[in-house]
């Protein structure tokens, strides 16, 4: 899709335009990648879609990843292993046993349920027990500083009292009100776990800073204490579900990768408060998930940007071109209705989402860039299908 001048009203865009922005900037030339939220289940089938972007040649090409909640720990994973890879095509050479292998690890690992009960018994919090689960099982002390140069990862989380989003970088982590810290030394566990700490069960996270650090005149309105001392995260997919905050503005080119799940219905919802609660937060991801969707499309179709899109839900027969890989829509479907959370997955289930990423990223890349690459031979596993 070719990108142009014309620009919407700000109300019909995926993304807020901030008072100093009257319109959507044109945009710099390059290629920004959105990772989306979901838990584990959104993690591993963005495994899948960074996979076939890396056999393509797209992904070496890429000048920024944003990500929020699960796709933030498969960010945080492709970030630390970038240097080692080479991007010459074969994923089975660098990309897999650097970037795949790590997070499909982690997969095997039950992180939510053992923080609650740490974090209800034990000294420290809920977030900081999933914390240290990814820092001990797949970041290993690395820190924000420890993220490449290029291309530029940022990490999304929600500051719950600003209520704007807040994101971790190499350069800085910054909020628009609040302002910025340059060259911030967070653990990179630490950023991913705000960015995925879902509610209510794992939100929220403090990150305690010293005001001093901060850029003087950085905030538009709330650059003091408790906001600079004391700062409560939560989910990045609170505020912005697909990542699009920080790329859509920025970049000519957007690809997202939407691995949030498919709501199933109930036909009777639990009315304990607990329970009738995630519901309802449920009801309303969803129903955001589908705004940001149609407005993303809107933007494909107004040709203010170009790009693609695909997600966990998706028909891949809508894409309209030759699909040589079988994706029958009841089992993606049945992965899509996998449950958001932090729970060890069966390497079969691991292996039919990063083969349901990798398709149906594929199908989307065929049906809408302008120089689409060829169709794929076999899935990454073949012997699962999805």
């Amino acid at each position: 899709m070719a990108s142009s001048d014309k620009t919407p009203l700000g109300h019909d865009l995926p993304v807020e335009l901030l008072a100093d922005e009257p319109a959507l900037p044109r945009g710099d030339e390059g290629i920004a990648l959105c990772l989306s939220g979901g838990g584990y289940r959104a993690m591993v089938f963005h495994l899948g879609a960074l996979w076939r972007l890396y056999e393509v040649g797209i992904l070496g090409r890429v000048a920024r990843v944003s990500s929020v909640s699960g796709g933030s720990i498969a960010a945080g994973a492709l970030a630390l292993g970038w240097s080692r890879l080479s991007f010459q095509g074969d994923a089975a050479q660098d990309f897999v046993p650097h970037v795949v292998e790590p997070v499909r690890n982690l997969a095997r690992r039950t992180i939510d349920s053992s923080a609650v009960i740490g974090g209800s018994l034990l000294p420290g919090s809920i977030a900081d027990k999933v914390t240290s689960a990814y820092d001990k099982h797949l970041f290993h002390g690395a820190t924000l500083q420890d993220l490449p140069d290029e291309p530029r990862f940022v990490i999304n989380a929600t500051n719950v009292q600003s209520g704007v989003l807040w994101r971790f970088s190499k350069p800085y982590m910054r909020d628009w009100r609040v302002g910025e810290v340059k060259n911030p030394n967070v653990p990179l566990a630490r950023a991913v776990a705000a960015s995925s700490a879902f509610p209510p069960v794992l939100s929220p996270l403090t990150l305690e800073l010293d005001s001093r650090d901060f850029t003087p005149g950085s905030g538009a309105d709330l650059q003091r204490e408790p906001f600079t001392s004391n700062v409560v995260l939560t989910d990045g997919g609170v505020y912005d579900n697909l990542g699009l905050e920080t790329a859509f503005k920025r970049y000519q080119t957007v690809l997202v990768s939407d691995g949030g799940g498919r709501l199933s219905a109930e036909e009777e919802p639990k009315d304990d408060w607990a329970r009738h609660t995630f519901r309802v937060l449920n009801l309303i991801d969803n129903q955001v998930r589908s705004l940001r969707k149609r407005q993303l499309m809107t933007a494909f179709l107004s040709k203010i940007r170009r790009g693609a899109y695909w997600s966990t839900w998706t028909d891949i027969a809508e894409y309209g071109v030759g699909v040589p890989l079988p994706c029958p829509a009841e089992r993606t479907r049945e992965l899509a209705e996998t449950p958001t959370r932090l729970k060890s997955m069966t390497d079969e289930l691991q292996e039919r989402l990063i083969n349901w990423g990798y398709a149906v990223c594929d199908a989307a890349l065929r049906a809408h860039l302008d120089n689409p690459p060829p169709a794929p031979r076999a899935f990454p596993y073949p012997q699962v299908g999805v």
